[in-house]
């Protein structure tokens, strides 16, 4: 049995190996570039309440996604875009207003979120929109998800959170 290859099949071969690794090399380089230089993290997820506590339009305060950052849970008690539970009416904001960081506080009365220091005030069922004053943007809403429990979990935050570069640091 003869156990030599010939010149013709072993640059055959080692050509198509070659191509091979090429191929690899930069797509698995790629994927780790990609990796390293994310520019977002990814949200953690919190529990925030449950569905069987809340009241509605009574606003309840957490922190997400880290203790620097207050929301409020409300539930409005009608269906609402971005709204989670039985009735899509349960919806959480960022409590830092987006003109100047200043806390906004939920009044039950008026049905939206008001500015002590400049008057901006905000609608939470309509995504937080900003109703008037010298706020130029929404509310930041926090996505929720609800559990077969009722337990109601923080995933995400949708629109940048007052005073940073990134919501997750």
């Amino acid at each position: 049995m003869d156990s030599s290859v010939s010149r013709r099949m072993f640059f055959k071969t080692s050509g198509a190996a070659a191509a091979g690794v090429a191929v690899a090399i930069p797509a698995t380089a790629e994927a780790a570039q990609a990796e390293a230089g994310r520019t977002t993290l990814p949200y953690p997820r919190r529990r925030v309440g449950s569905v069987a506590a809340l009241k509605v339009n009574e606003a309840v305060a957490f922190a997400y996604p880290d203790a620097a950052s207050p929301c409020a849970l409300i539930k409005t008690g009608r269906r609402v875009p971005g709204g989670v539970g039985p009735d899509g009416d349960i919806v959480a904001y960022s409590t830092l207003c987006t003109h100047m960081g200043c806390p906004v506080a939920y009044d039950a009365q008026a049905r939206c979120f008001k500015c002590g220091c400049h008057y901006s005030q905000f609608d939470p069922e309509m995504a937080g929109q900003m109703i008037c004053g010298q706020a130029t943007e929404n509310l930041p809403q926090v996505t929720l998800a609800v559990g077969s429990d009722g337990a109601i979990s923080a995933t995400g935050v949708q629109g940048l959170i007052y005073g940073r570069q990134a919501n997750v640091l």
